[in-house]
């Protein structure tokens, strides 16, 4: 029985790489990490980066913690948490800086600021610590694209009116007058909304679907 048990918690499903991406979403389900959302998405190479650099950071760092939960003691836990995830935001930093200095201008503290993003704390605190390597990863790898696919929802429509480009290219012509509120930190909080309201009505309309199917004719 107990074999049984430790063999269904270690089965690695769709829905665990899957439910960072669309059930359990970060930012459109969870609300987590608003600070570099609304900051860092007034373009989309901003976001993009910012999703990778995140990505990173909650895949090192949850393969870690899942390699050593056995030997992290449970009262010094979160601090050894974040002396993990600090470790390779440092990593990060210095490659963001290497390959980019104008990107890493652009992101400024915001990278830094990863060291205490809930994403990745509440991971490791909530499944790396409980879940063993590879599951661990896969479920951060989904965290981290469905952190990633948030940011270029965002950064896309406000870069798109904002400037009328897309990755810095010209989309919306010469005549476009850029919505310049759009690149600023209250365009962050009104397409954030929009978002937000798509994807709970997307939701409740998947619901509505299985319902209906579930119930006899």
């Amino acid at each position: 029985m107990k074999h049984a048990r430790q063999a269904k918690a270690d089965d690695i499903t769709v829905d665990t790489f899957l439910a960072g991406i669309w059930r359990e979403n970060p930012v459109f389900v969870m609300l987590l990490g608003m600070c570099p959302v609304l900051a860092v998405t007034n373009s989309v190479i901003n976001g993009l980066a910012m999703g990778i650099a995140t990505t990173f950071v909650l895949l090192c760092s949850s393969a870690l913690v899942s390699l050593f939960r056995a030997f992290i003691p449970k009262e010094v836990r979160i601090a050894a948490y974040i002396v993990i995830i600090a470790t390779f935001v440092t990593i990060t930093d210095y490659v963001i800086q290497a390959i980019s200095l104008e990107l890493y201008n652009a992101l400024g503290a915001f990278i830094q600021l990863i060291v205490v993003n809930c994403i990745i704390l509440g991971r490791a605190e909530a499944y790396a610590s409980k879940n063993p390597l590879l599951k661990s990863l896969v479920n951060a790898l989904g965290m981290g694209i469905g952190f990633t696919i948030a940011l270029l929802c965002l950064g896309s429509v406000r870069e798109l009116l904002g400037n009328g480009t897309l990755l810095g290219f010209s989309i919306m012509g010469a005549d476009f007058q850029p919505w310049v509120v759009m690149v600023l930190p209250p365009g962050g909080f009104f397409v954030l909304g929009a978002w937000l309201l798509l994807f709970n009505w997307l939701k409740e309309k998947q619901k509505s679907v299985s319902v209906t199917e579930k119930t006899p004719a």
